[in-house]
């Protein structure tokens, strides 16, 4: 290995909905995590891996920081804590067009304890001009001492290599700590479980809350078909029959566009089967959240 190579942990930490996960998606030229314009979507520290001949960068992405409601939320914000410890470099992430408020604050002052190098990023500069650009790198700047400010377009990829340039400057030399096509630390049936969650979240748009959770029940890749049974959680009745639909119809839309989205990921055809079942209040219960894959370690709220 070159001894002039670089490897690290770099953290994505910011306001819900931010972008973070599209960045990230972006930098590794494929889907990892899932995306929505909803709050609060991505669930874990997720890693996805990039890797040139100059270095390797190792990503986690969190959820975003918020208050917790509920142990689900706990979770949420034990997995972006344990992201932050874990780093060598953080980035913050921040929309040039969005409202500086105390949620900011929040995170800025608990930022600047931080002992690391921290990048600015500033996503969505294609939605605001140059001046106001300017105005908010001003004002973060000021109250965070960031070692970069990088604005960037994680949709459009707008100077995205010069975040990965800028982040290279800020790691340690050795050696890589993933082969060097791998992308993810993620089980694949954790993927497509994910993937299924992303696609109800849009097809459901607003008629219900966050309170669903994908159960990966069956994965058999033993043919040249792959078949996969999961299971929809959802908190209510009422809320079972909006995701079922009339006829079945949302559920088979559903279904319809995660599989789409898994036989890219997998390159093999799929035979995709959706149930749904209803678990009153199981994000706030440690034994379902558990069993729903959210054991990333003890919480409190």
């Amino acid at each position: 290995m070159d001894s002039k190579f670089k490897a690290g942990f770099v953290s994505i930490v910011g306001r819900p909905n931010v972008g973070k996960s599209t960045l990230m998606n972006r930098i590794v030229g494929q889907k990892i995590a899932i995306t929505s314009n909803k709050p609060q979507t991505t669930r874990n520290k997720i890693t996805a891996v990039y890797t040139d001949e100059e270095g390797q960068i190792v990503f986690l992405d969190t959820p975003g920081l918020h208050k917790a409601k509920n142990k689900l939320g706990g979770y949420m914000m034990n997995a972006a804590d344990s992201a932050l410890k874990d780093a060598d470099v953080l980035l913050y992430m921040l929309e040039a067009n969005a409202k500086f408020g105390s949620q900011d604050e929040e995170v800025l002052e608990k930022l600047s304890t931080l002992k690391m190098p921290k990048i600015l990023v500033i996503n969505k500069i294609d939605a605001v001009t140059g001046e106001a650009l300017m105005a908010v790198t001003k004002e973060l700047t000021a109250k965070c001492d960031f070692d970069e400010t990088v604005p960037v377009s994680a949709m459009e990829g707008t100077n995205v290599d010069e975040l990965i340039k800028v982040i290279k400057q800020y790691l340690p030399y050795g050696e890589p700590f993933f082969d060097e096509d791998t992308v993810t630390d993620q089980p694949v049936r954790q993927i497509a479980a994910e993937m299924i969650r992303e696609k109800a979240l849009h097809a459901l748009n607003e008629e219900i809350p966050h309170g669903i959770a994908v159960v990966m029940e069956k994965m058999d890749f033993s043919g040249k078909t792959v078949h996969i049974e999961a299971t929809i959680i959802c908190e209510k009745e009422s809320h079972k029959g909006i995701i079922i639909g009339k006829g079945g119809a949302m559920l088979k839309k559903i279904g319809t566009n995660a599989r789409f989205e898994i036989e890219k990921m997998l390159e093999r055809q799929v035979n995709l089967k959706l149930f749904v079942k209803v678990k009153d209040r199981w994000r706030d219960s440690d034994f379902l959240l558990k069993n729903f894959g959210y054991n990333n370690g003890d919480f409190k709220l």
